[in-house]
């Protein structure tokens, strides 16, 4: 490999929010049961590091699994509990309709904490989480963000963080309302959305 010149690639380390049982474990009410009627019926959340010349960023948002739209989202220097509650909080804001949903996560200790739970409990959520390290168990929001690293992160130079956030923000607004998909016959998420609302009110 010296003298050809070649040289192994690294693989990236990930972001492992497990920490052990430091609170309670929801079941996988999920069963990677991915399929949504609605919108607001199964919601899916998770966290990703990104790293920005050297600096780590830790992205947190929320997936409909109705038509793949990313509700709310944060970012952070810190992977802390302050990150998922202030995502929940956008959530919250923009949608009231939260009664029976179901909101999957991994077993992180973020979303083993009470005040999470709490929140959620009081909208009326039902929390659901993936079995310990089975990462297909929340195959849609692990494909969202391999989308969002290769369309965005791996081909472009961030100059710093602040820029980063600029263009993700842009980015997330391109992928709920431009970026069609075959499983949406065609449509972005939030034209499918739409389309949906508009075919059971007529």
């Amino acid at each position: 490999m010296g003298q050809l010149g070649l040289k192994a690639k690294c693989k990236k380390r990930h972001y492992h929010s497990y920490k052990g049982e430091v609170g309670k474990i929801a079941p996988n009410i999920l069963e990677r049961d991915f399929t949504a009627e609605s919108p607001n019926q199964k919601w899916t959340t998770d966290v990703t590091q990104v790293c920005i010349n050297d600096k780590k960023l830790y992205f947190s948002p929320i997936l409909d699994m109705f038509n793949g739209e990313i509700i709310s989202y944060s970012i952070s220097s810190n992977p802390n509990l302050q990150m998922v509650i202030t995502m929940l909080r956008k959530a919250f804001k923009l949608h009231h309709d939260t009664d029976g949903l179901v909101l999957h996560s991994d077993q992180g200790w973020q979303y083993q904490h009470i005040f999470y739970q709490k929140m959620l409990k009081d909208h009326g959520i039902i929390q659901s989480m993936s079995r310990k390290g089975n990462c297909l168990d929340n195959a849609m929001m692990e494909n969202f963000f391999g989308l969002m690293k290769n369309e965005l992160l791996y081909v472009n130079r961030f100059e710093s963080v602040e820029e980063f956030e600029r263009e993700l923000k842009k980015y997330i607004w391109w992928y709920n309302n431009k970026r069609i998909k075959l499983r949406l016959k065609g449509m972005s998420p939030a034209l499918y959305r739409a389309h949906y609302y508009r075919e059971i009110n007529n």
